[in-house]
This record gives structure tokens, sequence and C-alpha cells, in this order.
């Protein structure tokens, strides 16, 4: 009874609060327009695309071999990639936590993990060609196999396992790092060898976030564009397929179909894992160890599993140098000797580099402050506010995740093409840079909301309120109190805004007009000609743009972080 009033009294008081309401109702209109709205469209296309409402466009597409094809393929390279994702980032989350590391594999750890983060998607698809291709410098020229191809299914699988399993890697890390050592301990005391405590104490209490690493990852795997479309050859799958129907078939409806089919999987796959998943493993880890562990010295566990692990991320490392070596060669393949610039001089004199990296950098820069602010507003109306939309709010803020790029592309075009409704209502705005940054903040929406509410669940209420009861109106609370107590995830969300959206590509390929150049597009294109040189001159470009953004976050909050604020205020 007493937190009903509680919660009536909230309301009120919300509404009464004009800038709130305000806040809220710009909100809600933001993410229907631009989350729920193309995702929509995109179903009334697949039901009355042919002219009447039914089920014809879904019953021709599953005609289309090449697709059934598609969709077989999409979940085996997902299962296959989530399962070795998660076994080897577990694998590395283990080393790091439970075996006493030298500083050099605890060196090597870090570069790994930074490093799909820095770079666009389909870097180690480039480097895989490269390096293993028929003419590769590993397959042709070091071992003479003249025949080698490493398109298809295996090649798919292998840079994707690669760039995602960093991704396992870093959630498992944390899910160890929070269980009590001594019950592993006790295990020990009574006899049991180490992987019987392993299989039958910390397995169990990781079980749901392993499940949790699996799913994360088979999203970002059936969701992925670059890497099929580079180094997939003719193994379809659902997101290049979905691309090939609207760019080559020009079948927009055939396209909506499919994109809802896509769609359905990774809905399916982010409800179990937000809300099955998550649960259990915040159930099964509800705190933090209570002392420090006891790390593992036996050499018969720490050789092999440290050199396994080292040798993976040197191999990863290997193939992220192979990037920027690859861009001074005269002609891959072929040539490799007297080094040269002459593709980073044609990066700019011949294709217009200026203005893709211009285009990139301002179009990820405007997107990634609105994204951060945003995402803080969103954080502090979910965890500080009572009010009736509050669940969709953060429903449909965290839906973006789920929604694979391609799908997305072709919801804007169905969208907005022709205008809202197709009623040429806001038919400027496809084709437009405001259409690129607001793809930009919903991808990167997600991320920023999550780093918020988890910031946000840590700061007591009675702060806020002192504010409030010294006549602060709740514009002035949040830009004077809240945000700088969250500053850390604020900046934090910014620059991860900033690097998601300037590597970015399966969203934008579909939208890009010849307006505009960005250099992940151009990379695709010149990788899907073969012009590798020219390819990883302007990827090296963009890894070291993007790698400058990282440290400057880094200094961003060595230098204005409020961490020490925070625990005093608390």
């Amino acid at each position: 009874m007493a937190k009903g009033q509680g919660a009536s009294l909230d309301r009120k008081k919300l509404m009464k609060d004009p800038i709130m309401v305000t806040t809220i109702v710009v909100l809600i209109a933001f993410l229907t327009l631009f989350i729920l709205y193309p995702l929509a469209i995109l179903l009334v296309d697949s039901f009355v695309g042919d002219g009447k409402f039914g089920v014809s466009v879904f019953q021709r597409i599953f005609k289309i071999p090449t697709f059934t094809k598609a969709i077989t393929n999409t979940l085996k390279v997902g299962f296959i990639v989530g399962l070795i994702s998660t076994v080897v980032g577990l694998l590395f989350a283990y080393v790091e936590v439970y075996l006493r590391m030298n500083k050099f594999v605890g060196g090597l750890f870090k570069v790994v993990s930074l490093l799909p983060v820095v770079s666009p998607p389909f870097v180690l698809s480039l480097s895989m060609i490269m390096l293993f291709g028929k003419a590769g410098i590993i397959t042709r020229h070091l071992l003479k196999i003249y025949d080698n191809s490493v398109y298809g299914f295996w090649g798919i699988v292998i840079v994707q396992s690669l760039t995602f399993f960093p991704v396992c890697y870093m959630m498992l890390k944390g899910l160890l790092k929070n269980i009590d050592p001594s019950l592993e301990e006790a295990a020990r005391d009574m006899g049991a060898t180490r992987f019987k405590v392993f299989s039958s104490v910390t397995l169990p209490l990781i079980l749901p976030g392993l499940g949790n690493a699996f799913l994360v990852t088979f999203i970002e795997s059936i969701a992925d564009f670059a890497n099929p479309m580079i180094i997939g050859g003719s193994y379809d799958t659902l997101a290049t397929t979905i691309y090939l129907q609207i760019t080559g078939a020009y079948d927009k409806a055939g396209a909506a179909a499919m994109a809802v089919v896509l769609l359905t999987i990774t809905l399916l796959m982010f409800a179990v894992q937000k809300y099955v998943l998550e649960k259990k493993t915040a159930a099964t880890l509800t705190g933090k160890a209570s002392r420090g562990r006891m790390l593992i010295e036996d050499r018969s566990v720490k050789i092999p599993l440290t050199v396994f692990c080292s040798a993976v991320a040197l191999f990863v490392i290997i193939m992220y140098l192979c990037v920027p070596i690859g861009s001074l060669f005269p002609t891959w393949g072929y040539k490799f000797f007297p080094l040269t610039f002459k593709w980073y001089e044609q990066v700019f004199t011949k294709y217009k580099g200026f203005k893709a990296f211009k285009d990139s950098f301002v179009l990820s820069l405007i997107s990634a402050p609105i994204t951060a602010l945003l995402s803080m507003i969103i954080s502090y109306l979910v965890v500080k506010k009572k009010f009736k939309a509050k669940g969709f709010i953060e429903a449909v803020s965290m839906l973006a995740m789920a929604v694979p790029g391609t799908v997305l592309g072709v919801g804007y075009i169905r969208g907005f093409a022709g205008g809202l409704f197709h009623t040429g209502i806001l038919q400027w705005f496809y084709g437009s840079a405001t259409l690129l940054v607001i793809v930009f903040v919903v991808r990167s929406l997600p991320t920023g909301t999550r780093s918020g509410i988890s910031a946000l669940r840590q700061i007591d209420k009675s702060i806020e309120e002192s504010a409030y009861d010294m006549g602060a109106n709740s514009f002035q609370v949040f830009m004077t109190v809240t945000l700088p107590l969250i500053k850390d995830s604020f900046l934090s969300g910014l620059v991860t805004s900033f690097v998601r959206s300037i590597t970015a590509i399966s969203a934008i390929i579909l939208l890009v007009t010849p307006q505009f150049l960005l250099i992940t597009v151009q990379i695709n294109e010149f990788a899907e000609k073969g012009s590798y040189g020219l390819a990883c001159a302007f990827a090296t470009i963009l890894i070291l743009i993007t790698y400058g953004s990282v440290l400057l976050m880094n200094l961003f909050i060595k230098y204005f972080g409020t961490s020490k604020k925070l625990q005093e205020a608390e």
C-alpha cells in the first residue's frame, strides 16, 4: 500500500515538472520514429509487398533456393562461431584470473582485447586472404601451395571466431573474478583434482554466463555482414543475401521479408539472453569474491594453457599487423619489395581519401556526444524516475542491440525513401547526413545506456533529493549533480560511440549515397575488387584514428574522471 502511494506521489511530482515531461515525450517520439517505425514498416512490407495482404512474399522468398540455404548456413556458422568463441574466451579468462601470468602474456591479452574494438569488423578477413589465399604469403610463397582457398564456411568461421572471442573473454573474466575462491579451495582440501574442481564447482557457477556469452556471440555472428561479404565467396548468409536482394535483384518487398526472418531469429536469441540467462547469471554470482585467490602455479596446468592462449593471441596480433604491413607492399601476392607508400598517396590523390576521412570523422563526431547524452538521459529516467512509459523507453532503447545492421538499413530504406508511410513527409531525410547520424546514434545507444544504468544504480537517491529541496529543477539536478557523478560512464560512452560509428558498415552500406564517402564502405569496396593495397591503406589510417580516440578516452577518464568523488558522495 505504502509503495503504491509512493509511486503515485512520484508520478504526480513528475507531471508537475514540464522539463521532465517534455524530455519523456521527445524520447518516446525519437525511439518510436527511428527504431520501432522502420521495423514496423518491414513487417507491413512483408505482408502487403505484392499488393495484397497475406504471406505471398514469404512464400515467394522461401521458394528461392539461395535464401533457404542462407538460413541454414547462417545458423550453422552462428552455432560453430558461438561455440569456438565461448570456449577460447573461457580459456583466456581462466588463464588471466586463475593462473600466475608473466607481464608479457598479460600484455598480449590486453592487446587482443583492444584490437577488435579499434578496428573495422572485417580487417581479419583481409588478413586471412592475404596470408592464406591463393596468392597468400604463407600458402603460396612459404608453403608453395597454389590452389588454397580461404573462401566459404571455414573462412567465415575462423575470421568471426578470432573477431568475437575477445567479447566472450571480457564477459567471462568478470564472472570468474566474482567466484568466491573458498568454494573451490574447500573442494581441493577434500582431495579433488583441479579438473574435478573446475568441472564440479567452477563450471556450474558460470554455466548461465557461458550461455550468455554463447548467445551474444551467436547474435553477433548471424548479424555480421562485412566478413561473409568479403571472405564468404559463394557461401551465402542471411545478411549478404538481404543486401544482394535489394541491390542486385531490386526486390525491396523480398528483402524486407528476408530481413523480418533474420530479425525474428535475433530477437528470439536476444530475449533468451536478456531475460533468462542474464538473470540466472546475476542470481548465481551475487557479489565479489570475499578474498584474494591463490593463483595456480602447477606447471602441468600453467604451461599448456598459457602456451595455447599465447599462441592464439600472437596469431591474432600477427593477423592485425598484416594490414599495415600489407599497405606498404608494391603488389600484394606478387611483389613485396621495395616497400612503398604509393597506396597511401593514391588514397588521398586518386580516391578522395580526405573526403572519406572527413565525412566519417565529422559524422561520427556529431553522433558521439548525442549518443552519450541520450544514453545518460535514458539511464537517468529508467533508474531514478517512476512513470508508466519507463518500461517502453528501456525496452525500445535496448531493442537496437538485437537488430542486425542490414535489417535496420532495409527498414530505413522502406520507411523513409518515400517519406513517412510513403506520404512524402520527411522524404528529405532519406540520403541525408542526418539519417547517417541517427543510424550511428541508434546503433550505439544500447551500449551507452547499459553503462549509464550500472553507474546510476551506485548513486544514493538522497544526493539528488537534497538538490531538489534547495529549489533546483530536474534539468539543473541532472546537469549539475547526476551527470558529474557519472562522468566516467558519459566519457566512456562518448568515445565508444565514436569508435563504433567510425568503424560501422552493415547498417550504413545500404544508406550511404554518393554525396558522402565513408571509410568502411571504401575499404569494403576495394576489398571486393581485390585491391588489397588500397583497402589496407584505408584500414590502417582508420585503425590509427580509432586507437587515438581510445587513448584520448583513457586520458579523459584519468584526468577528469570522478571515481573518488563518487565514493565520497556515497
